[in-house]
């Protein structure tokens, strides 16, 4: 297996890069940096693994180098969950030669914070600390110069004040006992209108603390916010010309919306960067690919009011426009950022790429690349595609609008039992193509009707899979030899893969391999002997 790196056509001026970094399903960004190395998280919600771990040296390219979340046995239960409960919000940080990653497992409502260490960022992470008397989510570690954790979070406060309103709060960890001690501190319920103060995360520049969160909702009205205080408990004094990042008040098509959720990273230069998310949608509407990672360049401003006694510093996003924008100055000059557009899996190692997700953490193991050597074999589940199922599915991020992928596959079937390539949004919203008994059939499941789209006779047990993209366009084709393409479907209606429509969910689209008995007990598998995904950078 391998990943092949290319600008394809992109052409960028000299010493700049291109945003976002990180493209196709990477929103709630955290990042932190340990010597020259930068590592970056994002959400994964009901995916497992969960919790991706990417690496850089020059911040604008990243390279996929594990999951916090790698095993069953870190005591995270995602095996039941809805399309968009599970990992939210995650933060890392790095402090004294140990990683620590703090975040929140949404239990169909229920929250439960924890916290997972490691060594070495690529695994493997601890088990997971589960903290007592920790309501709410986004929670964020700060570790600060006299020895001191510190915890925030945000939660619903017993007496809002309107709906949606929350609140941020703060309390000392003991990182021997891995548990909240002393008195909880609650710092505010917002600096720019208040709805939804969530993502807090605390710094220190020269004599103050910050407290930046986010405000508005991950939608059009998403904003990031900073106060500043002498002491860590406050009271915060809100910048006065907060948001210091909202795209809110510009037009509604405008091609980057919703930016918000951001972490603030220093270089050994003493540059600031700050990554956020955001949405490129299609149409000025439809975000099939979920939100994604951008950088911004940060600076430090200090106030000039004369009147003022005490001047306090703060950040600047995106100085020259105050916009995110799709490009930038390196942050290290001589760097090339170079896109990574192409995976390619032969499935030749003995355990899964990094790349791959399961919806759910597996209640069976359901995989195998030792069964047959060089495939990936996928034992058929009764379970099939429908709300809080376990069903067997292995797939990637879709990462460009316009993409194409490929497989080859080896199936027996019988009765009811289907294998073949699938995209999917949520347990609400995803096509299926696949190889049954005699046939090849392109199924859509749509909240909870499932249409036959197209279908075609077959004989063979060998089968060449292709799924193109085009924005909102996606075609389905097979293969007798992977030379000769038939088309099974043309210009499927991507809008159906997108939130507006598939039911509000906080993920993108993913393209990979399903296998189902639809509710028969078999021993039956498919076999795959290779995956490939080739994008077209925008």
């Amino acid at each position: 297996m391998l990943f092949i790196a290319c600008n394809d056509g992109i052409k960028l001026e000299p010493e700049t890069y291109r945003n976002p970094i990180i493209s196709g399903f990477a929103p709630d960004p955290s990042i932190c940096r340990a010597g020259d190395d930068f590592y970056l998280i994002n959400s994964t919600f009901e995916y497992f693994p969960g919790i991706p771990v990417y690496h850089s040296r020059d911040l604008v390219n990243w390279k996929l180098i594990g999951n916090a979340l790698h095993s069953v046995n870190q005591n995270v239960a995602m095996d039941s969950i809805n399309s968009s409960a599970g990992i939210h919000a995650p933060t890392i940080r790095y402090h004294k030669g140990l990683f620590y990653i703090i975040t929140t497992n949404n239990l169909n409502g229920k929250m439960m914070n924890f916290i997972i260490t490691a060594e070495d960022p690529s695994g493997p992470w601890s088990e997971a600390y589960f903290l007592k008397d920790a309501p709410g989510i986004d929670p964020s570690l700060f570790f600060d110069d006299n020895g001191k954790v510190w915890y925030t979070g945000s939660h619903v406060p017993p007496d809002p004040e309107f709906d949606g309103q929350a609140e941020i709060w703060m309390q000392e960890l003991n990182l021997n006992q891995m548990q909240l001690v002393g008195k909880k501190y609650y710092l505010t319920r917002g600096f720019s209108g208040g709805t939804w103060a969530e993502g807090p995360h605390i710094y220190k520049h020269e004599n103050y603390y910050y407290l930046m969160i986010s405000e508005g909702g991950t939608l059009h009205n998403h904003a990031v916010t900073i106060s500043a205080s002498k002491t860590i408990t406050g009271p915060y004094i809100a910048n006065a010309r907060n948001p210091i990042l909202t795209h809110r008040h510009l037009s509604l098509n405008h091609p980057i919306i919703a930016v918000g959720h951001g972490d603030l990273v220093q270089t050994k230069n003493n540059d600031w960067y700050m990554v956020a998310l955001g949405f490129r949608p299609i149409d000025n509407k439809y975000k099939n690919l979920g939100r994604e990672t951008f950088l911004i360049p940060v600076v430090w401003e200090t106030e000039p009011y004369w009147w003022k006694d005490e001047k306090v510093s703060w950040p600047v996003c995106s100085q020259r426009t105050g916009r995110v924008e799709f490009e930038y100055p390196l942050p290290f000059p001589g760097t090339i950022q170079v896109k990574q557009n192409e995976f390619f899996d032969s499935f030749d190692d003995n355990k899964l790429n990094v790349e791959w997700n399961f919806r759910r953490t597996p209640t069976i193991n359901f995989h195998s690349l030792e069964e047959k050597r060089g495939f990936l074999r996928l034992y058929l589940q009764q379970g099939y595609i429908s709300e809080n199922s376990q069903y067997s599915f292995a797939g990637v991020r879709q990462r460009h609008f316009q993409m194409e992928t490929t497989s080859k596959m080896k199936f027996d079937p019988s009765d009811n039992e289907e294998a073949g390539m699938i995209l999917i949004q949520n347990d609400r919203s995803a096509y299926v193509m696949s190889l049954m008994k005699g046939k090849i059939k392109l199924h859509q499941f749509y909240h909870g009707t499932d249409s036959l789209l197209a279908s075609q006779p077959y004989k063979d047990n060998t089968v060449y899979w292709k799924v193109s993209a085009d924005y909102l366009d996606y075609d389905f084709s097979y293969s007798h030899d992977g030379k000769r393409w038939i088309s099974l479907y043309e210009n499927g209606d991507g809008s159906k893969l997108s939130p507006e429509s598939s039911g509000w969910t906080y993920t993108g689209v993913y393209v990979g391999l399903y296998v189902s008995s639809n509710n028969s007990t078999t021993n039956n598998y498919a076999d795959f002997d290779w995956f490939y995904y080739k994008g077209k950078s925008e």
